[in-house]
């Protein structure tokens, strides 16, 4: 898979804060001035990261919290789901360390069942057509995390781990994003080679068996002959 890397990195334009509000306000403030991807905004400490749906999160020092505008194909129909491909970067990072992630659709990542990664994916638009990706990242480190989370550090001890280390990383994944945008079977088949499967899933009252992705990134629900697909918007 690392065989998929652009033959050219990026002109990436960092900006490194000890500490902020949010990343993604710095990161839409830097491109209302005029700035163009690809860009990065990385914090020590978040006191008011972004989550879904507007939630705000608190991102302790430990962490790597990042958010970054890249470019992205200009016609969605025929591009990967952002966020897979984005969370399948970072998988790839992790099974590089010999870790076996799993990816919860549609964008968090897993470790032992635990949440070690999240993703907040945007597509910016003009009329039709997308300007480009923009991605809120937060992964735990060395951090503590909350009930249901885990870090790095507790997977990799006694390596040592420096957070500058894993923020490359973050960057090399970012790439890899970009290098796949225009590759959506190749983004369905290797994320459900790592989706996480539980026994059930509760959708419109009943149980359903995951079976699989499409190739937008909709996730494919089974119950006896009936199919349904659930697709998320953000």
């Amino acid at each position: 898979m690392r065989t998929l890397q652009r033959e050219h990195p990026l002109p990436w334009r960092f900006c490194t804060l000890p500490v902020c509000a949010s990343t993604e306000r710095n990161l839409d403030d830097w491109l209302q001035a005029g700035a163009h991807p690809p860009l990065l905004v990385l914090a020590q400490h978040q006191r008011f990261g972004q989550g879904q749906q507007g939630r705000i999160w608190h991102a302790p020092r430990g962490g790597v919290w990042f958010s970054a505008a890249l470019p992205w194909p200009a016609d969605q129909r025929s591009s990967a789901s952002l966020a897979l491909a984005a969370t399948l970067g970072l998988a790839l990072e992790l099974e590089g360390l010999g870790l076996s992630p799993q990816i919860k659709w549609p964008n968090d990542l897993l470790l032992s069942g635990r949440k070690v990664a999240g993703i907040l994916p945007r597509l910016r638009w003009r009329g039709q057509r997308v300007r480009f990706a923009q991605l809120g990242v937060g992964f735990n480190v060395l951090n503590r995390v909350p009930l249901g989370g885990i870090n790095l550090d507790s997977r990799l001890a006694p390596r040592r781990l420096r957070l500058e280390h894993w923020a490359a990383r973050m960057v090399r994944a970012l790439e890899w994003t970009a290098a796949v945008a225009k590759q959506p079977e190749l983004v369905r088949r290797q994320v459900e080679k790592r989706l996480w499967r539980p026994e059930s899933i509760e959708h419109m009252g009943h149980l359903w068996q995951v079976a699989g992705l499409t190739i937008t990134g909709g996730l494919r629900l089974q119950r006896g002959a009936e199919v349904t697909v659930l697709h998320r918007h953000f």
